[in-house]
């Protein structure tokens, strides 16, 4: 099985509303863990922020499997506008685990149109490198969508990844952060 995954950010120090509270890491790395086994995975296809992106990519290294990382513009302004701009000590885990995927050939750097559509754009190409793989590995492919379960209404990159995913006919399963 491959596995296309997007999902939220660990929540900001002064965020209104919980979406993905840092007391919760733990417990939401547990649950994508539990995910890649079951699902039988042999690759993960997602982006790198800080939060559901790292965690499910530090499991999925754990556990031996291939990871191909899509970002909308390059690692130093990725790793500052969407890594360590948030509480944890993600940056550290961020350049470790994409020394290992840019290694292997598989971080791919798309050019995002503009600052407005380049997380649209970057889950668009997560599915359509999903598929790829899948043709290649001859694998199914499954989305992943880890968050709250709830959209933030216009503009959810996450709501939009699934219905993306559901346009493309790909099955899509659910990973809670709360």
């Amino acid at each position: 099985m491959i596995l296309a995954l997007a999902g939220r950010r660990v929540d900001a120090v002064d965020a209104k509303q919980q979406r993905f509270p840092a007391k919760n890491v733990d417990m939401v790395r547990e649950r994508i863990r539990s995910l890649l086994q079951t699902q039988s995975a042999v690759a993960l296809v997602g982006s790198a922020a800080c939060g559901a992106d790292l965690l499910a990519l530090s499991e999925a290294s754990k556990l031996g499997l291939r990871s191909r990382v899509v970002l909308p513009y390059g690692r130093e302004k990725f790793r500052t506008t969407s890594v360590t701009d948030r509480q944890g000590d993600w940056g550290p885990l961020y350049d470790k685990l994409l020394n290992e995927v840019e290694k292997s050939g598989d971080l791919i750097v798309i050019p995002a149109n503009s600052e407005d559509t380049a997380y649209g754009e970057t889950n668009q190409s997560i599915l359509d490198q999903a598929l790829l793989l899948g043709r290649q590995l001859t694998d199914r492919v499954t989305a992943v969508l880890v968050w709250d379960g709830k959209s933030r209404g216009q503009g959810d990159v996450t709501e939009k990844f699934g219905i993306y995913a559901r346009n493309k006919s790909i099955p899509v399963v659910e990973v809670m952060t709360l």
